[in-house]
């Protein structure tokens, strides 16, 4: 059997991003589990916030078939995500916005069609002692009620990032390193037990 592809969507992607730095750190926990990973930059779907007379008038961004072709190649997925006032970024939740409105044709299935029985899982940092928890916490019940994806229950939220990394950008906590495994391992055992469906 194939290795499983675990497609990671950092939720920030700006220089320094303490957020892109625990998506890479995972992108290596989930290659040492021998699956394979691919680092996904939302920023280069260079999609427009979200407007109905936009799509009316022009469609769906190609931007937003990439991300669609993303998720339909993996076999689960990691997004990794500040909060922004407590809240998942723009950057994420104007992408998948994007991505409900997709509509089916003979060639291509819609957009919730593709993240519906998705397995996903959060993690998420901050500088602050909460590392970011309240928007996985959002983001758990937007992808499970609106994407009808399946979020395993297994997180983790890195506080105080800013002193959580070496300087290699691995976790230098033996803790927080295990509990980003576990997050991982719970989403690769789900994503097996999906695909040898």
């Amino acid at each position: 059997m194939e290795p499983l592809h675990i497609l990671i969507i950092p939720g920030s992607v700006r220089r320094g991003s303490l957020n892109l730095t625990l998506a890479t750190a995972a992108s290596h926990a989930a290659t040492r589990m021998g699956a394979r990973v691919s680092v996904f930059d939302l920023r280069e779907l260079e999609l427009p916030v979200y407007d109905g007379d936009l799509e009316a008038a022009q469609g769906v961004p190609p931007g937003a078939l990439k991300l669609q072709d993303a998720i339909a190649g993996s076999d689960g997925i990691l997004i990794v995500t500040p909060e922004y006032n407590g809240f998942p970024t723009p950057l994420v939740i104007n992408s998948f916005d994007w991505l409900s409105r997709i509509q089916g044709n003979g060639a291509r299935p819609a957009g919730l069609a593709t993240t519906a029985n998705k397995p996903a899982a959060l993690l998420s940092a901050s500088p602050g002692a909460g590392g970011a928890m309240r928007s996985m916490n959002f983001l758990r019940q937007y992808l499970q009620m609106a994407f009808q994806m399946i979020v395993v229950p297994q997180q983790f939220a890195l506080g105080r990032a800013h002193e959580a990394f070496n300087p290699a950008g691995e976790l230098a906590d033996p803790r927080a390193a295990q509990s980003v495994e576990a997050a991982l391992g719970a989403l690769a055992s789900l994503a097996t037990a999906l695909r040898s469906k």
